[in-house]
């Protein structure tokens, strides 16, 4: 998505144009990560760029897009830009931490072997 949003549009208060707009980027952003992922993938990660009226688009995280478009719009600006690009990523899964039992039960079989071999 490549898009200049107006928030001064006529006859229309600008909350509600400002709603419309976050409502169509999440609903294109439920959109894409509908999708299926190629074979070697498992994660959609998002590419945004934001600029305000003719600004030079600058990188931001997803999460920031939201937050973006309400600081725009409380500088009272007439348009912006927003691109949002989806691309597919592999995400290594993250390694699980043990819980404190399973740790404490290892130390205490390994301190016994210890024990025995010592007798």
């Amino acid at each position: 998505m490549k898009k200049t949003f107006k928030l001064q549009i006529e006859n229309k208060k600008t909350e509600r144009v400002v709603e419309s707009i976050k409502n169509e980027i999440r609903k294109y952003i439920k959109r894409e990560q509908r999708k299926a992922l190629p074979a070697d993938k498992n994660y959609w990660f998002f590419d945004c760029k934001f600029a305000k009226a003719d600004e030079t688009p600058v990188e931001i995280p997803l999460s920031h897009v939201i937050k973006s478009i309400d600081l725009a719009a409380a500088d009272n600006c007439e348009t912006f830009y927003l691109e949002i690009i989806a691309r597919a990523e592999f995400r290594k899964e993250k390694q699980r931490v043990q819980s404190l039992d399973e740790t404490t039960s290892e130390e205490s079989e390994t301190s016994e072997e210890i024990n025995e071999e010592d007798i």
